[in-house]
């Protein structure tokens, strides 16, 4: 694996109790004399090494919270803390860079690009930060082997089945080198079988490189099985009780 292209990475000085600190965070749409508040004054905190799903219906705002914890969209009010710093104070540059090396997201449609081969999608993170390309197909030809597509490196995205192209899309998130995780639905457009395989790549590769990890879910049993589980409804966030008796995601 490439130098710099290493899932999980120390955070040096600024390493912290808490890697995730979202505090009163609100987010309202206007549309003319209309609002619809997506987000209501939520607060909650992420460890490093800490596993956690959102559950909620559809429309619930689970995409909107994960995007603003990406940095991808901004509060209406609130703030946003990553190891402590605002993400308020960053700029333009700044949350280009944060959003580059520090978070790496999984959509619910993979957002592949359909003629580029998987090795040449999983190395656009570290291409778009100016790694060099014999470096970033490197990194990427690794990240690959992890998922478990070592012998689909060359086949274009368009070529691979549904399950093929979401683990191609977790490792492009992973190349980066990101300490956070963000899964939006990772599994939503997955059958069963392929959603319960898909689900197990990211436990095992969230332990194997301590990774912190939210994850946006519909399905209550995979959620069970995180280390968290955080309900958001009405614009709240609480937490509910994990049910099962499974060992957390964080241990050895």
């Amino acid at each position: 694996m490439a130098k710099g292209a290493q899932a999980g990475a120390e955070l040096g000085s600024d390493a912290s109790a808490v890697l995730v600190r979202a505090e009163n965070l609100r987010k309202v749409y206007r549309s003319g004399d209309a609002e619809l508040t997506v987000l209501g004054q939520v607060n909650f905190e992420i460890a490093p090494g800490e596993i956690a799903a959102i559950v909620g219906a559809s429309g619930a705002g689970k995409s909107t919270l994960l995007h603003l914890l990406a940095a991808l969209d901004t509060p209406t009010s609130g703030t946003v803390y990553f190891v402590g710093k605002s993400l308020d104070a960053l700029n333009e540059v700044e949350l280009a860079e944060f959003r580059n090396r520090r978070v790496g997201f999984v959509w619910q449609h993979h957002h592949l690009l359909a003629d580029f081969t998987a090795e040449e999608n999983a190395a656009m993170p570290l291409l778009v930060r100016g790694v060099p390309p014999d470096e970033a197909r490197q990194a990427a030809r690794g990240w690959l082997e992890e998922v478990g597509l070592a012998g689909r490196a060359h086949h274009r995205a368009g070529e691979l089945s549904g399950g093929e192209q979401q683990r191609v899309a977790i490792a492009r998130a992973l190349a980066g080198g990101p300490n956070l995780l963000l899964a939006d639905e990772p599994t939503g457009d997955l059958d069963e079988q392929n959603a319960e395989a898909v689900f197990e790549l990211m436990r095992r590769l969230h332990r194997t490189h301590r990774l912190t990890t939210i994850l946006a879910t519909h399905n209550l049993d995979l959620a069970q099985r995180c280390d968290r589980v955080l309900a958001l409804e009405h614009g709240r966030l609480s937490e509910l009780e994990i049910r099962n008796s499974k060992p957390g995601l964080s241990a050895p």
